[in-house]
């Protein structure tokens, strides 16, 4: 019921995979020549596509399907009477912005962990003056350490910190449940019909927080937000366009310190990436899924499992660089056998 997909179609799958476009020259030649059943050869083409700057397809199809970034381009719930400086070109280089850092992640072979740990991000002058580092100039976008000021990494992203907030105010609900699902890959449940809504008025005689903790003290409610708040009080320190600040929208202090139901504390992005670094493998299992997923065009079954558990296990050691994870994806019996069709 199982057998080797045919050489044409393995490029094609190769090529659609990493570059979601057709197979080029060289991968015609591979085929015709029948030479993808050596093992070396297939090592050498993915290093190849991956080097191309065709790969970018990965980061805009893969990481924005995954991060839910993709067509940010066109993201239009900003309040623009409450942030004017949410301009059109600047919507454009956020997302710019993440493109070209995942970009830089697959084309120079980066290790995956980078996604979270990274100390630079891609800036021209005018993100650059938005996000408030100084000495960049001109138009095109290029690679700046940013760590020291706050910033580096997926997280630090306002693509992704604006995607995640109201139009009109941060949510450390929607952050936490979007590093839960997205960076985690845990789930929980739907919340019960009887949950009393959040008062959302930021004229209340309550900070954000405090009304958190209050909605949270609620048993059915606090199932979740346990889960959930901790991570998205940490970015409380980026208001709901990825601008740093030091007041929130009722005027109080910045409150960015967390503390997990297991008794873990961390603050601001710096503690949250030290947290999700304790929790790596997790991350690194919901990058393999996202994967096997993305590439193989389906949804991930059972008989998966021990494919993914390889990946995960060589991104967890060594370099855990991008291409060892596709590696041992375009290798497997999955990508490279298919079952024969009644």
């Amino acid at each position: 019921g199982v057998h080797p997909v045919k050489p044409w179609e393995l490029a094609s799958r190769l090529s659609y995979f990493l570059w979601s476009s057709l197979p080029d020259e060289v991968l015609r030649e591979k085929a015709a020549a029948n030479t993808f059943t050596q093992q070396d050869v297939l090592s050498k083409e993915v290093a190849r596509m991956l080097r191309d700057e065709r790969a970018s397809a990965l980061a805009r199809e893969f990481a924005g399907q995954w991060f839910e970034f993709h067509g940010f381009d066109g993201h239009l719930k900003v309040d623009g009477g409450k942030f004017p400086a949410f301009t059109p070109e600047l919507r454009q280089d956020l997302y710019d912005e993440v493109v070209a850092f995942f970009t830089h992640v697959i084309r120079e072979n980066r290790p995956v962990r980078e996604i979270l740990a990274a100390d630079y991000t891609f800036l021209n002058e005018r993100l650059a003056k938005f996000y408030g580092v100084p000495d960049v100039t001109g138009p095109e976008l290029r690679l700046c350490t940013v760590d020291k000021f706050g910033r580096g990494g997926l997280l630090g992203m306002g693509a992704v910190l604006t995607k995640t907030s109201y139009p009109h105010r941060t949510s450390p609900v929607l952050r936490g449940n979007w590093l839960l699902h997205n960076v985690l890959g845990s789930s929980t449940p739907p919340p019960p019909n009887d949950v009393p809504k959040l008062d959302d008025s930021v004229a209340s005689a309550k900070t954000l927080r405090e009304r958190l903790e209050r909605h949270r003290a609620d048993q059915a409610c606090s199932v979740c937000h346990d889960k959930i708040d901790p991570l998205g009080f940490a970015l409380e320190s980026f208001d709901a366009i990825g601008r740093l600040r030091v007041a929130d929208e009722s005027g109080g202090a910045i409150d960015n310190s967390a503390q997990t139901k297991d008794g873990k504390k961390f603050n601001g992005l710096a503690g949250l990436r030290g947290y999700l670094q304790g929790r790596e493998k997790e991350f690194f299992t919901l990058f393999s899924r996202k994967l096997v997923g993305y590439a193989l065009g389906r949804s991930v079954i059972p008989s998966d499992k021990l494919l993914i558990e390889e990946m995960q296990t060589t991104l967890s050691t060594g370099a855990g660089t991008f291409s060892s994870a596709v590696n041992v994806l375009v290798q497997s019996r999955q990508f490279t056998q298919r079952r024969n069709e009644e």
